[in-house]
């Protein structure tokens, strides 16, 4: 646990006691700074009313702030994927406000929490988790997204997209009477399945976005063994998210900073080096990898807030 106090006579001020949510596809974690320090933290499923139902959300959000020591704060600032219109921020924030009762609560895309947990106040921030987006704002406050469509429509380059598309290569090779390679021994061996034809019912009944999402690193693993469609999988979830991060950078009229983060971004190199390479191509060379979670960016966000609401001194 990071306990690093923020408040410091130079930094700017936090409320004495405020919560501060990474609401994901497959995970929720909430931290709770009390004077500046990290005090409580855990970890549970996903509350994204979005990607599970209200009832098991409602579940999990009750396991959270049932274990967080969260008694007298005053504010609430969750990063939530899918976030796209207000609806969508009511949602959680109906969904969290009976947890934190008088506490304001602030619901904002989860991609912001990655810029500012760079520390940067303006750039372009790359999610690759179990699901993608990229957004960005300038120098004039001006914002641009890109991606973060979901996984029906989208989600090109996250963990989900890569375990699928393992599944469609597998499928692929069995509708042409190919035996199983590499990629799909490992692929059926994760999933506990004898044959490719089993992995058509398994996608389908019973399985979940996470659990695509975490078959990722047998993607991975088959392509540092040099398995040449893993190799082309991980170059085009790369190709994907480097084009997005362009396309809000131009939207912008910004070279950077580009800060890729989230599970796959902050922690595979294989990816980041193949989205480094992908964006030097189009002459973006500023990028960062974010080397904490997302949710240490939420202090910074919580002091801009209060910045705007006092004004000027």
């Amino acid at each position: 646990m990071d306990t690093t106090p923020l408040n410091s006579p130079n930094s700017p001020k936090y409320p004495a006691r405020f919560v501060g949510l990474d609401i994901g596809g497959s995970k929720t974690r909430g931290i709770v700074w009390t004077d500046g320090a990290v005090t409580s933290d855990f970890s549970v499923g996903s509350t994204n009313v979005q990607n599970v139902s209200p009832e098991i959300a409602r579940e999990n959000m009750t396991q959270l702030f049932d274990t967080l020591d969260a008694n007298g704060a005053t504010e609430v600032f969750a990063g939530a994927g899918g976030v796209d219109t207000d609806d969508d921020a009511a949602a959680l924030r109906a969904l969290i406000t009976p947890f934190v009762p008088g506490a304001k609560a602030t619901v904002v895309h989860d991609t912001r929490l990655l810029l500012a947990a760079a520390g940067a106040i303006e750039g372009v921030a790359v999610i690759a988790g179990t699901g993608s987006a990229a957004w960005g704002v300038n120098a004039a406050g001006v914002e641009a997204r890109a991606g973060g469509w979901g996984y029906l429509l989208g989600d090109e380059g996250s963990g989900y997209w890569l375990g699928r598309e393992a599944v469609r290569h597998s499928l692929r090779r069995m509708d042409s009477g190919e035996p199983a390679d590499e990629l799909t021994v490992a692929l059926l061996d994760y999933c506990g399945l004898g044959s490719p034809e089993e992995l058509i019912a398994h996608f389908h009944q019973g399985t979940t976005r996470r659990y695509w999402a975490a078959s990722s690193p047998v993607i991975f693993a088959a392509a540092a063994r040099g398995h040449e469609h893993a190799l082309a999988l991980v170059d085009q979830a790369a190709a994907d998210l480097a084009g997005m991060a362009a396309k809000v950078a131009g939207q912008l009229s910004i070279s950077g900073p580009i800060v890729l983060g989230s599970g796959l971004g902050s922690n595979v190199p294989a990816l980041q080096d193949a989205f480094r390479a992908h964006l030097s191509k189009r002459g973006i060379t500023d990028v960062h990898i974010l080397a904490q979670d997302p949710i240490f960016g939420i202090p910074l966000l919580v002091a801009q807030a209060q910045a705007l609401t006092a004004g000027p001194n």
